[in-house]
């Protein structure tokens, strides 16, 4: 039987702080949890829409990643791999809420004809992540529009306009394939798109 190929380890900006604590250096567990504590909070407050339960999954996630660090082959980079827990404790935690997922489809966003007009109709910078927006009306409304979302269009595009992570990287986090990270952010912008529209209008 052949043996498996090893796949070669990604060199990261944390991978010679990954190395360290992996070799006995556990007194840079809190150099890494300074490092992502504030990024993963941010993340769950988008995700869980609570404090408390945004509180909860950094604390889960932590103790996830420490207690799997020395198992990580560094296959990946460090911060894909800390997400990915991140969304899987996400996820436990919605279940534990009694969170109903539903599915997004566009004919619930805007009629079939008017999918292709939506982008140019729309001013550009919606596109781009809230967080660039100056205006505070502006910005509040896009969350509100953001929070209306099912949870697994919102953690997609919380991962892909507001993480920065690439399709890829997003369909490797989530276990999706990219073409249906692709389909669901589609969806969730169109979902926000048309909700900043009637915006406007009133």
């Amino acid at each position: 039987m052949e043996n498996q190929q090893k796949k070669p380890i990604i060199k990261d900006e944390d991978s010679d702080l990954i190395l360290e604590i992996k070799n006995g250096r556990t007194d840079l567990y809190e150099t890494l949890l300074s490092k992502y504590e504030t990024r993963i909070y941010n993340f769950g407050l988008r995700m869980c829409k609570d404090v408390s339960d945004a509180e909860d999954l950094v604390q889960e996630t932590f103790i996830n990643i420490f207690r799997y660090l020395k198992d990580f082959r560094m296959e990946s980079k460090f911060k894909n791999w800390a997400y990915k827990i991140a969304a899987s404790v996400c996820m436990k935690i919605k279940k534990r809420n009694n969170v109903t997922e539903t599915e997004l489809s566009l004919d619930d966003i805007l009629p079939a004809d008017r999918e292709k007009e939506v982008s140019s109709k729309i001013p550009s910078w919606v596109n781009q992540p809230a967080e660039a927006l100056m205006n505070k009306e502006m910005y509040l409304e896009i969350k509100r529009e953001i929070d209306n979302l099912p949870p697994s269009y919102r953690i997609i595009l919380v991962l892909r306009d507001m993480e920065d992570f690439s399709t890829r990287e997003v369909s490797e986090i989530l276990d999706l394939s990219e073409s249906n990270v692709k389909v669901r952010l589609h969806r969730a912008r169109s979902f926000v798109r048309e909700g900043l529209k009637r915006y406007f209008n009133d």
